[in-house]
């Protein structure tokens, strides 16, 4: 598809990430407090911003899981991996399948994030520990505190997946991606609220959405 195609799909999607992020605020409202759960994460989240502040960068690490982001999203469109190169200074993957979400998923996946669930997944599984929780829930926030700081970090630099797809495009993939790891982040920690409600939310903010879009852009007619 031609980049500029791109980017009026992606002027045309802005209602949309106004309506997923309606839906997000809608999610968090009905979490509740869940102590147990937010607070933990937080300290994981605070831990890992004081390390990303104040002590030397670990530019590696970050780009192992940036390129291991687009391999993993490769895989799961039938794609086969044929190189991979990971160093300090940076990275690059060559794969037989990609598309947009192969391209920008690195800004919108927390991939160690996904890890942890795995990981404790596994252990909760074999070896049911209770007490495991709030170091869940920590490492957890952690995880995702390091997706956020380096995504903020790295988009401040040119990036040729960014500039492939086109700004505006990317963006709204990006916000989209983001805002909807949340909702299902947050839906499953706390249990609350239903998938089907958050669904009847979406569809009952994407249509208010676009239905204020087009109103405006009567009103500018006129």
């Amino acid at each position: 598809m031609p980049r500029w195609a791109k980017e009026i799909i992606g002027f045309f999607l802005l209602p949309l990430c106004v309506a997923v992020f309606r839906v997000l605020q809608s999610v968090i409202g009905a979490a509740g407090d869940a102590t147990n759960v937010w607070v933990p994460m937080a300290s994981g989240a605070g831990c890992w911003i004081v390390i990303f502040l104040f002590l030397p960068k670990q530019t590696w690490l970050y780009v192992l899981g940036h390129e291991m982001t687009h391999v993993v999203w490769s895989w799961a469109f039938g794609g086969k991996l044929k190189k991979f190169r990971v160093g300090s200074q940076g990275g690059s993957v060559v794969v037989t399948k990609s598309n947009f979400f192969v391209a920008l998923a690195p800004y919108f996946f927390p991939l160690y994030a996904v890890l942890v669930v795995i990981v404790f997944g596994a252990v909760m599984y074999f070896w049911p520990t209770p007490k495991a929780t709030p170091a869940f829930h920590l490492l957890l926030g952690a995880a995702y505190a390091f997706h956020v700081t380096w995504t903020a970090s790295i988009l401040k630099t040119e990036q040729s997946d960014i500039t492939g797809q086109g700004y505006l495009f990317s963006a709204v993939v990006i916000a989209l991606g983001n805002l909807i790891i949340l909702i299902l982040g947050v839906a499953l920690l706390s249990g609350q609220p239903p998938l089907m409600e958050v669904l009847k939310n979406f569809g009952g903010y994407s249509t208010h959405s676009y239905q204020w879009g087009w109103e405006k852009v009567l009103g500018w007619v006129r």
